[in-house]
């Protein structure tokens, strides 16, 4: 995963193209990049980055932000329900336990 200017990209081998592809990942905005060899896909991402938020200064928009820290989850009731009994058990609340939870196994990530 490669990270530039708080923008998260991942990068996958086109066989039948033979380039690397990467996209980031933490915006809604599509902000894609290539490159012909592994020395060269930093860079082509830094440069899509760079552009993209070029683009959006040309045009008096504000780049899209890296996620904005609030996202909604879907559970089935008995997963909600055992997910409730966690967070009590813990003493905590259920979203002081979740981001202890997803925070403690995302760290790899950071």
């Amino acid at each position: 995963m490669l990270k530039y200017k708080g923008y998260y990209a991942s990068v996958e081998f086109d066989e039948d193209g033979g380039v690397l592809h990467g996209e980031v990942m933490n915006t809604r905005d599509v902000i894609t990049f290539q490159a012909d060899n592994a020395e060269n896909v930093v860079s082509e991402f830094h440069a899509s980055v760079d552009d993209y938020l070029e683009f959006c200064a040309e045009r008096g928009e504000k780049p899209e932000r890296p996620l904005s820290g609030r996202f909604l989850v879907r559970a089935t009731p008995e997963l909600h329900k055992r997910l409730h009994i966690a967070a009590s058990a813990a003493g905590m609340s259920l979203n002081a336990w979740l981001l202890k939870t997803l925070d403690e196994n995302t760290k790899e990530y950071a």
